[in-house]
């Protein structure tokens, strides 16, 4: 067992450090031009959310794989000698929501702070704003915490008379008990009225984790019920959509001609923006006038890129064209993929945690069966549909973002990506990282059992007062199944259709 520990540790520390790799690689290559050698901070921000992130996503197996470290233990307490992973769970989670309320607001708002301003009125004005929000978030935290920061688990009072210690030990299905009266033990025996309300009050770091999950499980069930459909739905649409052949060169000129004079009329509307916010003038209007003109801007760079794609330039023109081609078929594969993955999890909802009693334990099942083929393979297993749940949470966010007037999305370009959208989408990733992994200890809690996750996820968040009842009654199970299955009625009506520019703009000046 003290082998399996130490391979345990080494292979947590290496996967630690190519996380930390992945995200550099990710930020360098996804940041824009302007924010080269600058923005220090931000970009530490960035790369340390996602290491959070991607780290919790990946504890949920590290903590199946630690019970499994002293399951076949011989003495008594073996289990103690493993990794303390309640411990690094209420951490990391805490870890998560200081960067979610407080870290990166302060990094988005020094970032989007007037350029023009010093370097130390800019952080005293990012400072206030924190502070601000700390203050009210303690109030908020502290009363709620003095008023129902307590969980109420359901017991049975059973009692018995003593009885002489048997001569024999027989036991079977009809005497399972000692004695010779009615054969059944006091557990059998007892009626309804035994049952008794046992509260006791959970730890403040565990209350902060459980209102922080209840906050990512609205934007869970909303984006991830989304997502899970439209992310294989929209690489299978995209392959529909993709451009058939090469345009003519006469073609390509019109097509370009008119992409410039809209790319002229945006930069007017931009520029006459920042000068309506130069000049104090930021009302309503000018807030819907810039959504109007990113909304503008994000179809135009689209079409930019179709256009690429539909006349290939250069000596080699013929390999981006076969590349584009290739690209598309990947994306079909990935596609046809991610729905069976998709269909999947939906059936595995459906059966296993909608329906009392399950109808199977279906993915666990398999899990269990993948782990006596090899040791880790029901735990990359595992990992994989957990990963897939945050990949469907992160591609429903990206649709309704673009969607939706009220909430204001920053899209990921790859190359083009400034500081505050990079740090958006990281408090996004991170705020739902909690209900996902939530989310996952429920749905595979009989493969995940006597983890430590499902006594901080399972136990203690679906008794606490106040919010058990959200838990009890699956709202947020059906709220994904209900939101999944009209993503698929949308698409299956809609999705082979191009999308078509929304944003209307109109200077007040």
């Amino acid at each position: 067992m003290g082998d399996f520990n130490l391979a345990l540790v080494i292979v947590a520390i290496v996967v630690c450090v190519i996380v930390f790799i992945f995200n550099v690689y990710l930020l360098v290559n996804y940041q824009h031009p302007d924010d080269k050698n600058q923005a220090y901070f931000p970009k530490f921000v960035v790369v340390f959310g996602l290491s959070v992130a991607l780290i919790s996503i990946l504890m949920l197996p590290a903590d199946v794989a630690n019970r499994q470290a002293c399951k076949h233990a011989l003495y008594n307490g073996a289990c103690n000698l493993t990794l303390p992973m309640k411990d690094l769970w209420l951490a990391i989670y805490i870890a998560d929501a200081v960067l979610v309320f407080f870290v990166i607001p302060f990094a988005m708002f020094y970032y989007e702070g007037d350029q023009d301003k010093s370097m130390g009125k800019r952080i005293k004005s990012a400072l206030i704003w924190v502070v601000v929000m700390a203050i009210v978030c303690g109030l908020l935290l502290g009363i709620l915490y003095g008023l129902v920061g307590e969980v109420d688990f359901t017991v049975m009072h059973l009692s018995s008379n003593t009885a002489s210690f048997p001569t024999s030990w027989e036991f079977s299905s009809s005497q399972p008990c000692i004695g010779n009266g009615a054969r059944q033990c006091s557990a059998f025996t007892t009626n309804a009225s035994s049952e008794k309300t046992w509260t006791m009050r959970t730890t403040f770091p565990e209350y902060v984790v459980a209102l922080a999950t209840i906050v990512g499980s609205v934007l869970f069930s909303i984006f991830g019920g989304v997502g899970i459909a439209c992310l294989p739905l929209g690489l299978i649409f995209s392959f529909v959509r993709r451009p058939k052949a090469v345009i003519t060169r006469s073609q390509y000129i019109k097509e370009a001609t008119e992409l410039g004079k809209k790319a002229r009329e945006l930069k007017k509307a931009a520029d006459g923006l920042h000068q309506e916010e130069r000049s104090g003038s930021k009302g309503r209007k000018w807030r819907k006038n810039v959504k109007a003109v990113e909304k503008e801007l994000l179809q135009l760079e689209e079409d930019v890129k179709l256009l690429e794609e539909m006349y290939p330039q250069g000596e080699k023109a013929e390999t981006a064209w076969a590349l584009t081609v290739l690209g598309y078929l990947a994306k079909l594969v990935l596609g046809v993929l991610g729905l069976i993955v998709s269909v999947a999890w939906v059936v595995h909802i459906v059966i296993y945690l909608l329906i009392d009693p399950p109808l199977s334990p279906f993915l666990n099942e398999v899990f269990i069966k993948l782990d006596d083929v090899w040791g880790l393979l029901g735990t990359a297993a595992f990992a994989f549909f957990c990963f897939y749940l945050l990949l469907a949470v992160i591609a429903g966010a990206m649709m309704l973002g673009l969607r939706l007037v009220f909430i204001t999305i920053h899209p990921m370009k790859w190359g083009a990506t400034l500081m505050n959208s990079f740090l958006f989408n990281v408090g996004l990733i991170l705020l739902c990282s909690i209900s996902v992994i939530q989310f996952c200890s429920t749905a595979f809690a009989y493969y995940a059992r006597a983890t430590a996750a499902q006594e901080i996820f399972g136990h203690t968040l679906q008794s606490l007062r106040g919010i058990k009842y959200l838990y009890k009654y699956n709202v947020f199970q059906i709220a994904f199944i209900a939101l999944a299955g009209l993503t698929f009625v949308y698409y299956a009506a809609f999705g082979w259709r191009r999308k078509k520019p929304s944003g209307r703009f109109q200077l007040s000046s």
